[in-house]
């Protein structure tokens, strides 16, 4: 009782005679007290020596091992309208089933018989590169014939150049013996004329001689105007060769001119049904577009764009799908400190939410209502939350999990680490120290770091640091 005032009530009343005082102010309690410390500081010191396994806590979320498995929204490569829906939300579709159909919003693909009138299009072109081809066909044959006619006029022209020639020659020989003749008859009357000057000689014999020379004068002009003619005739097949070769260049250049005018204008007209067959090609394939179908077996989540006639645009979120089968994951997120402590194919535990569990982070063996599960990969980039991507497959050695847990759920991971004492662990958790860094024994098993190692490193840094 406390002395509170100047009336002692304990030097008035024997509290000792009551059985309450009896029992309070009894020494047989203390023993009872003191063993109970005992047994406590005993109890409490072997657990000091327990092993504990330190653990990374981190939050997480359920999803699927592989992306294609993911909740996905099917969205049109194509602008439309809403025409009509064949699923309802929640129903289960197989790959291929049709989801909703749409319309055209676009004035150039109005025309309901577009892909016809495009193939139309295609076989009215095709026939006029036909019809070109045939032109070039023609014009090749064309220059064939006028270099064959070329090569005969050429040749022949050659032959009347040959031939005047050679009657150029002929003539100036027989020009030749024009001269000489004239020569002679010159001598003959002049010789003639002296002997009639002497007397020797009648003047009907000088007349004679005369006549004769006149007409050697006569048939020496005769034979030049000749050979001057054949000059002339080997000019004038010098001028038809060129006039020839000249004709048939021109000739032959038109013909190759039309060619390639007809091989261009083949060429135009293929490289139009070419855009032709691929226009074709794109509006066959855009008229089953009209149709959104389903990429692969799933429920359908929910209909972004609902209402009849809605109008959207080219790659517009129009109804989200979850598929049907898929391998579950979880996704957590760890502290760029604790990234160099996770290695792939370490053991975490998992805590789903819905899931009442009684865990204890140190002891995974007795904890309740938790799930193994195994690192699969590590995020080798910091995630926008600052944080390191980790995804948890399911252990295999362990409880199979939970089958009603849904992508996107809660869950809670720990990732297990080394095993240390509890003494340890205490003191690390009051120091602030991290875990230790270690190495998956299957890795290296001489390169894990005992506790003692820790705990006199952890003190050599904290005097470094004081």
């Amino acid at each position: 009782m406390l002395n509170i005032s100047n009336n002692k009530l304990n030097e008035r009343v024997d509290l000792s005679q009551y059985e309450c005082g009896k029992q309070a102010f009894g020494k047989e309690h203390y023993k009872a007290f003191n063993r109970f410390l005992v047994t406590f500081g005993i109890i409490g010191l072997i657990i000091l020596f327990l092993p504990w396994t330190q653990n990374i806590n981190a939050p997480g979320l359920v999803t699927t091992l592989t992306p294609d498995q993911r909740p996905q929204t099917i969205q049109s490569p194509i602008p439309g309208r809403i025409e009509k829906w064949y699923v309802k939300e929640g129903e289960k579709v197989k790959k291929g089933d049709t989801i909703l159909f749409i319309s055209e919003i676009k004035n150039e693909y109005f025309d309901p018989n577009l892909v016809t009138r495009t193939d139309q299009q295609i076989k009215a072109k095709s026939s006029s590169v036909l019809s070109y081809s045939e032109k070039v066909n023609a014009l090749n044959n064309q220059i064939a014939a006028l270099s064959n006619e070329r090569e005969l006029k050429y040749k022949q022209a050659q032959n009347k150049l040959l031939q005047s020639k050679l009657k150029a020659k002929s003539d100036s020989i027989d020009f030749e013996a024009a001269k000489t003749n004239l020569s002679i008859a010159e001598k003959q009357f002049n010789r003639t004329q002296q002997l009639q000057t002497e007397g020797l000689k009648s003047v009907t014999e000088v007349e004679e001689k005369r006549l004769k020379l006149q007409e050697t004068q006569a048939k020496l002009i005769s034979q030049e105007n000749k050979f001057l003619a054949a000059k002339n005739e080997i000019i004038n097949a010098e001028v038809e060769l060129n006039r020839i070769n000249a004709e048939y260049i021109d000739k032959i250049s038109k013909a190759r001119s039309d060619k390639f005018t007809a091989q261009s204008n083949q060429f135009d007209a293929e490289a139009q049904v070419s855009k032709l067959e691929s226009d074709y090609t794109n509006y066959s394939i855009r008229n089953d577009l009209y149709y959104i179908k389903a990429p692969q077996d799933g429920y359908i989540n929910k209909a972004i764009k609902a209402g009849i006639g809605e109008t959207f645009k080219e790659g517009e979120q129009l109804v989200g799908i979850m598929p049907s089968t898929y391998d579950i994951a979880i996704e957590t997120f760890v502290d760029p400190i604790d990234l160099p402590l996770i290695h792939v194919g370490e053991k975490f535990r998992v805590q789903f939410d819905g899931w009442p569990a009684i865990v204890f982070s140190g002891w995974p063996n007795v904890s309740y209502g938790t799930y193994g599960a195994e690192v699969v990969a590590i995020e080798r980039f910091i995630s926008p939350n600052g944080k390191f991507r980790v995804l948890l497959s399911p252990d295999k050695d362990d409880h199979k999990w939970p089958e009603a847990i849904r992508v996107g759920s809660g869950a809670r991971t720990i990732g297990l680490l080394d095993d240390v004492p509890i003494w340890y662990e205490i003191w690390r958790q009051l120091n602030g120290f991290p875990p230790n860094y270690y190495t998956p024994a299957t890795k290296d098993k001489n390169s894990a770091v005992t506790p003692t190692a820790a705990s006199n490193a952890a003190s050599n840094s904290t005097s470094t640091k004081k």
